[in-house]
């Protein structure tokens, strides 16, 4: 196989797993009004689900280095997606009288969903072209936004056709699938792993401590639980925003809400492209921060007064910058770390990441409750997102050693 075929095979394989886990990762929310029914419990706590799901991801990122090392991003890539699939299965199969199971499907669908990013990271770094670094890993990027929409769209209709457990074990065997197309592949791309690599905990947390002595890849990471944060909370609150404090209605909202997810997509494909060809990838991070900010302060700003248009328009935007940094921060990355280390130090470097998922929207929700509103929310967002562009360009990065 050619290198530039394998780029491609490595790039067709890690998107295709990413918009799978990103699918599962988002179904329990997707359907979270007929599970809660079936459960008898509150719609509102989904939220502790998804939480729950981040919080297994942030374990399983730090545990998941030495596992790619020894076994291959492809196996490791595998067994995530039998992980997620489990924990779908699990919450179709759960009894309505023990909904307390869900959390447990939760920690599962979470320690699959972790190691994802780290074991893409460490294939693509292999196999992407350098000179097209940025544009690939923001690619394969897309599939976390493309698994959400496909969720979105296919999965309550399935759900009223054959019942939100059906859709879940329907949910599940499309895992099956992915795992199977996947084995093929597994033997070219896995060609560099090392079966007898020893494993310890020390092994095991040495990445986080490799991410620590790095003050640039420490920086990105930094970053990142700005980035996330922001991204996280104007994807859960946009919607309630517009509605409660803007005058849409429901439909209107969420098409707003349509509109900002897919300039995320696009907006991960284009900054990939900015950071390959015009600017280098750590000022156009810190052009993504800057740009999020703005459109954060006149989110926060904004009234019943503005036409609809300029809201939607304005939300799209936000959308190309806080959904569409993600590509071009784990190529940098993948570039500043050891040859062939790229899996764990992603892989501790997302914690960080997963960190700014779970503490963002409490606190963005804590904000809206001690000023009774969101407009505070999206100021904070502001801040957070601005002085970390600033910070970015702080220091120049460098490689380090493992």
């Amino acid at each position: 196989m050619t290198p530039a075929r394998t780029a491609r095979v490595a790039l067709a394989a890690t998107l295709t797993i990413q918009i799978f886990t990103s699918f599962a990762g988002t179904a329990t929310a997707v359907l979270a009004p007929e599970i809660a029914g079936d459960f008898g419990i509150d719609p509102r706590l989904i939220g502790v689900f998804i939480g729950t799901v981040y919080g297994g991801a942030m374990l399983a990122s730090i545990a998941c280095g030495s596992f790619i090392e020894r076994y291959g991003p492809i196996r490791v890539s595998q067994v995530c997606v039998v992980l997620c699939a489990s924990g779908v299965a699990a919450t179709a199969f759960a009894p309505a009288s023990l909904p307390g199971l869900l959390a447990l499907a939760a920690i599962v669908i979470g320690l699959g969903y972790g190691p994802i990013t780290p074991a893409s990271s460490q294939l693509l770094q292999r196999t992407a072209p350098p000179a097209r670094m940025a544009l690939t890993f923001s690619i394969k990027q897309t599939g976390v936004p493309a698994g959400a929409a496909l969720s979105g769209a296919l999965l309550p209709g399935l759900a009223l056709l054959g019942g939100w457990r059906a859709t879940f074990v329907g949910v599940a065997l499309v895992g099956a699938i992915v795992v199977a197309l996947a084995q093929p592949i597994r033997g070219r791309l896995d060609g560099e792993h090392s079966p007898r690599r020893p494993m310890s905990f020390a092994g095991i947390v040495a990445p986080l401590a490799l991410v620590w002595r790095s003050k640039p890849l420490l920086m990105l990471a930094l970053v990142s639980f700005a980035y996330s944060a922001t991204q996280v909370c104007l994807t859960s609150y946009l919607v309630v925003y517009l509605t409660g404090s803007l005058g849409f209605s429901l439909v209107s909202a969420g098409l707003a809400l349509t509109a900002t997810t897919l300039a995320g997509a696009a907006g991960r494909i284009g900054w990939g492209m900015v950071a390959d060809r015009l600017l280098a990838p750590r000022k156009v991070l810190a052009l993504i921060g800057l740009i999020a900010a703005g459109c954060a302060l006149a989110m926060a700003a904004s009234t019943p007064r503005w036409p609809a248009a300029v809201v939607i328009g304005l939300a799209t935007c936000f959308g190309a910058t806080a959904i569409g940094w993600n590509g071009v921060q784990l190529s940098e990355v993948a570039r500043l770390a050891p040859p062939g280390a790229a899996g764990k130090v992603t892989g501790a470097a997302s914690v960080i990441t997963f960190a700014g998922v779970v503490i963002g929207p409490p606190s963005f929700a804590l904000l809206s409750s001690l000023t009774g509103g969101y407009r505070a929310g999206f100021a904070s967002l502001a801040v957070a997102s601005g002085f970390a562009a600033v910070a970015l360009l702080s220091r120049e990065p460098h490689t380090i050693d493992a």
